[in-house]
């Protein structure tokens, strides 16, 4: 008798070990990133979130701060002997302009002041002003600078030295141009955590994740293939924003694109890590929601993406500094704005490799298909 067929499972064992190069170690994982990306590509609210948003919120705060003439100061005068006289003098100093004053009660101008809608209240005196301001409130401090200034040169000082001005306002210095690179490297956090984190915990609460561990797919693969589509969805958003900071606004690029795209990639990547790693034991929506929120929240207010970390105390710097969306921001806004090289930010970049080197480490270790 001859020898019977293989059977199915004889072959496909066959067929395995003699794979063309069609069906090679990478094609796996070629699949999976491309089916990754066509479910981002089909979800609406993903593009508006990882593309449109970071835009908008650059044009209207890039708007409400754009550069314009400085703000008059509103004072209030309290009424009595000697307001005629203040105001007069007001009127007649040569930075008239930066002062707006009115006579009001005490109270009126005591309890304005109070509510904000005044910056100074200045109360005539016998033979001196008396000035009420809010050293907390920058425009206050600048309105009993401005407002003494005026009533001093008004009365007949002279400058003991004579002095120039410049103005001077110059692509770099803006709030602009601050604020581009720190959305980025927001932009990058976000993605990487909510892109990854809350798509695992999502397909696992799905029982997806069961189902690719059955199929013949390497595990490192998938993981793989997530992280990747964060780098490819990077270079869009890298790409959109810097574009539109100097087409909106002029924004000067000084760094290389190179290094800008190495620093953006390591963020994308050390961000996906933790995102990972959020996700790598949560059964919920609701668990890696708060998880993520958690990771989130705190470097959204220290990492300096809306305004410098350095207004809060020094005993908070060194931590602020160790956060892996601050050494994003500071390497991203050196790059941009500086031009610094890359062998300039190793700290920084030590920084990110770190974060994200030990978030892939405890998530690999940690992590649940089930």
């Amino acid at each position: 008798m001859g020898k019977s067929p293989p059977t199915t499972c004889q072959e496909g064992k066959v067929n395995s070990t003699t794979a063309t190069p069609e069906n090679g170690r990478w094609k796996g994982y070629e699949y999976l990133l491309l089916a990754r990306l066509k479910e981002l590509y089909r979800e609406p609210e993903v593009i508006f979130w990882v593309f449109a948003f970071p835009i908008l919120l650059a044009l209207g705060l890039g708007i409400a701060f754009r550069n314009k003439p400085t703000d008059t100061s509103r004072v209030a005068v309290v009424a009595g002997p000697g307001a005629a006289r203040a105001l007069e003098l007001l009127g007649a100093a040569p930075a008239r302009d930066a002062v707006h004053a009115e006579v009001l009660p005490a109270g009126d101008a005591f309890n304005q002041f109070r509510l904000g809608k005044y910056d100074l209240v200045v109360t005539p005196r016998a033979d001196s002003y008396e000035y009420r301001y809010d050293p907390a409130r920058p425009e206050s401090v600048l309105a009993r600078t401005v407002t003494d200034d005026a009533l001093q040169a008004a009365a007949g000082r002279t400058n003991a030295v004579p002095t120039t001005s410049r103005a001077s306002s110059e692509p770099g210095a803006r709030y602009i141009d601050f604020l581009i690179p720190g959305l980025l490297g927001m932009n990058l956090m976000n993605s990487g955590m909510w892109g990854i984190g809350f798509a695992l915990v999502d397909m696992r609460q799905r029982r997806l994740l069961k189902r690719f561990v059955a199929s013949p797919m390497r595990r490192g693969d998938f993981l793989l293939a997530l992280a990747s589509s964060r780098l490819v969805l990077m270079l869009i958003e890298l790409a959109l924003l810097l574009s539109f900071g100097v087409l909106a606004f002029h924004m000067r690029v000084m760094g290389s694109l190179l290094s800008i795209l190495v620093i953006s990639a390591l963020g994308a990547l050390c961000f996906g890590g933790v995102g990972l790693l959020t996700a790598s034991r949560a059964q919920k929506i609701e668990t890696v929601s708060g998880l993520i929120n958690v990771v989130l929240m705190p470097m959204w207010i220290l990492s300096g993406s809306f305004f410098s970390y350095e207004r809060f105390p020094a005993i908070l710097q060194p931590l602020i500094k160790a956060l892996p969306l601050t050494a994003l921001n500071d390497a991203l806004r050196a790059a941009i704005l500086e031009g610094a090289p890359l062998v300039h930010q190793a700290m920084r970049l030590f920084v990110l490799c770190l974060w994200g080197a030990v978030s892939y480490f405890l998530a690999l270790r940690w992590f649940r298909w089930t």
